[in-house]
């Protein structure tokens, strides 16, 4: 590869661009685990979480990935031979029911074309069937970053409520939280499923769980076999601000530290300036002539728009022409979609000019690599982004 010049931009949707403020945070010495510097830390994070959220039950963090967030949320309030309804609405909800499956539960997994979220009506119309209530949990993925396609989360609740059944509800945030409006208490939501590498604007490596009094109390009885996740082993040391095993205390500075950034910005200014971008990509995409992989308007995503290249070209040869060229990273499709769509990200710390220069990097090289297009689509962004300040 050629000699790259200027600044990397990291435009797939997760891991996002890490902050300078928080860069920094990580890079403080590490503490004793043990002392009371870290008690206080633990316990801002904590509450800090618990206001992002939006939620007054028990917030709680592993050193873990989204994936072991999804095993941690299962073994937690299940138990061998249970039934979960789940949907396939993309990649990430698949890979979550594959994880159900090998612990062993029974998956009513409703087909999807992954280009929607999860159909409430759909999910009401299963939940109605199961008059014994053998369903003990719905989970779902709230913004699937695969297809740009979001799931109605306050909808699916009021159709747990029509069915009058009393399933958990299981909710996945990984590119929502700190992005998208999420309200668990509202909405009923018994477990939130999250990580730090997308709208928390951190490195990977940090598990977090919102977990509902109606969740605590399923897990006194759940069976599923656990130990790094028990819950409780894990609430008992966070009320004295420790951890039951060595945390990633770096991370946990840097948690503190975009917890206060967002705290700064307001949380109401974030979700509408991920939407204002969002709407903006999506204009440009328009104005190019290509198509958006999520059909429903009302199910758009705000920190990604997942784009479909025509019929005959590659995704993933688009993608890497822009990469050499102009030292640009977009996301690639997965799965069912691999070759066929492309993903920008445009979530986390994320402003005006980055956009701009990302859909600059695109437009250039949908001419390269001889993808049909119409020009001008930067510009109505720009305008856009001009006239909706």
């Amino acid at each position: 590869m050629a000699v790259q010049r200027g600044r990397h931009f990291l435009q797939i949707p997760g891991p996002t661009n890490v902050p300078d403020r928080v860069l920094r945070a990580l890079s403080q010495p590490t503490i004793d685990h043990r002392g009371p510097e870290f008690s206080r830390l633990t316990q801002e994070v904590l509450e800090g979480l618990q206001k992002l959220i939006r939620t007054s039950g028990k917030v709680i963090v592993y050193p873990a990935s989204g994936t072991g967030s999804w095993e941690a949320a299962l073994v937690n309030t299940l138990s061998p031979g249970d039934r979960v309804l789940m949907v396939e609405t993309g990649h990430f909800a698949t890979l979550w029911k594959n994880v159900a499956v090998k612990f062993g539960l029974q998956v009513d997994f409703i087909p999807g074309d992954w280009r929607h979220g999860a159909d409430p009506e759909q999910v009401e119309a299963r939940l109605a069937e199961d008059r014994r209530h053998s369903i003990k949990a719905v989970a779902l993925v709230h913004s699937e970053t695969s297809t740009g396609a979001a799931t109605r989360i306050a909808e699916v609740r009021q159709a747990l409520d029509r069915a009058k059944h009393p399933a958990l509800l299981l909710v996945d945030t990984v590119s929502s939280l700190g992005v998208m409006d999420y309200r668990p208490d509202e909405w009923g939501v018994d477990v939130t499923v999250c990580c730090s590498q997308k709208g928390l604007m951190l490195p990977p490596g940090m598990g977090i769980h919102a977990v509902s009094e109606k969740a605590l109390a399923a897990a006194k009885s759940a069976r599923l076999p656990r130990s790094y996740w028990d819950w409780q082993a894990m609430i008992g040391p966070n009320q004295a601000g420790f951890f039951p095993y060595t945390p990633p205390t770096n991370l946990l500075f840097g948690l503190r530290e975009t917890l206060r950034m967002i705290q700064e910005e307001g949380m109401e200014s974030v979700i509408a300036r991920h939407a204002r971008l969002g709407e903006a990509t999506r204009r440009a995409v328009k104005a190019w002539g290509l198509e958006i992989n999520c059909l429903n308007p009302v199910e758009f995503t705000s920190g990604l728009t997942a784009v479909r290249v025509p019929e005959g070209h590659d995704a993933d040869a688009l993608r890497k022409k822009i990469l050499e060229k102009f030292n640009l990273s977009l996301g690639n499709g997965l799965g069912k979609l691999q070759g066929k769509v492309f993903r920008i990200g445009h979530m986390g710390d994320f402003n005006d000019l980055m956009l701009a220069g990302t859909l600059s990097g695109v437009e250039m090289g949908l001419a390269l690599a001889g993808v049909p297009f119409k020009k001008g689509g930067v510009q109505a962004a720009i305008d856009y982004l001009a006239g909706n300040e």
